[in-house]
């Protein structure tokens, strides 16, 4: 079982940035594929960016291409969103995911095992 923790969440102005981090409670991290997803009110849990290392691919939502950016650090087990000229339409609570088998489609949430709890992100305009 991992288990993973979000943080860096939080309220901030158009325009602005921030950094979300995933820690996951496994050995075995790198071979994980790690995605974040985000969900608002009404709606279902959608997309945003993941990251297999096993093959060095990236992928990103047409929504977030160019503003963020995914990156992890096996070294301490913990994956990473960089967001930068947020708007207030990035605003939902955002998840992070991590899938042990590494050949699903990134985009999809069935592709993934374990699921932090989320944190939440509010841009203001």
């Amino acid at each position: 079982q991992v288990q993973l923790v979000e943080s860096g969440g939080g309220l901030v102005q158009a325009g602005g940035s921030l950094r979300l981090s995933c820690a996951a409670s496994s050995r075995t991290f790198s071979s994980y594929t790690m995605a974040w997803f985000r969900q608002v009110p009404g709606k279902e849990r959608e997309f945003v960016a993941a990251f297999r290392w096993s093959v060095g691919a990236i992928s990103y939502a047409d929504s977030v291409k160019g503003r963020f950016a995914i990156s992890r650090d096996n070294a301490k087990n913990t994956a990473y969103l960089q967001m930068t000229t947020l708007k207030p339409e990035d605003t939902a609570v955002y998840y992070c995911a991590a899938d042990a088998r590494g050949y699903g489609n990134m985009s999809l949430r069935r592709t993934y095992d374990y699921w932090g709890q989320g944190t939440q992100v509010t841009v203001s305009s």
